[in-house]
């Protein structure tokens, strides 16, 4: 974890545990190497609704898929893609592959709005990365709910609709 997102924490009074680990690109290499992390693990989803110019992170459990034709509806959105990875370096701080709620402390102009699926929000634990895919930062319901709250962006807690996994 870089020295200015610890010193932030610190800052909020946000107490976490780190865990360290081989880089994680995709959900089956998290599995393997952060399964034995207790805590609901999260995927997360960096937004744009092109038309608007409105950016949305989106945070859910690892294992679901997100229905993003029905994430678009939801939001009365006419279309959403995935943001560029220049947006994602310019707002959040971050490159592709580390992207977490923790980037939106890098977020000064709050361009970003926080999705946030409620089944991750009521948990009694998370585990999202550092802002980094070689670290997981397990975190209580009540402190991450308190980060989330201390970056001031707007957030909103949904439930969110899902794919079927495949089997």
């Amino acid at each position: 974890m870089d020295k200015e997102l610890d010193s932030w924490l610190e800052n909020h009074r946000i107490k976490y545990v780190l865990h360290k680990h081989p880089a994680v690109f995709t959900v089956p290499e998290a599995k393997i190497h952060c399964g034995h992390i207790p805590g609901t693990h999260c995927k997360n989803l960096f937004l744009k609704d092109k038309k608007k110019g409105i950016f949305y992170l989106v945070t859910i459990p690892h294992n679901k898929i997100l229905d993003l034709k029905q994430f678009r509806k939801m939001m009365g959105a006419y279309k959403i893609r995935f943001a560029g990875s220049e947006d994602l370096m310019d707002i959040l701080g971050l490159e592709p592959g580390s992207v977490s709620p923790l980037g939106l402390i890098n977020d000064k102009k709050k361009e970003t709005i926080f999705i946030v699926d409620e089944e991750v929000w009521v948990s009694n634990i998370i585990c999202c990365h550092p802002n980094i895919n070689t670290e997981t930062l397990q975190i209580l319901n009540k402190a991450f709910q308190k980060l989330i709250l201390e970056t001031k962006n707007l957030y909103e807690v949904k439930k969110l609709p899902f794919m079927e996994n495949p089997k």
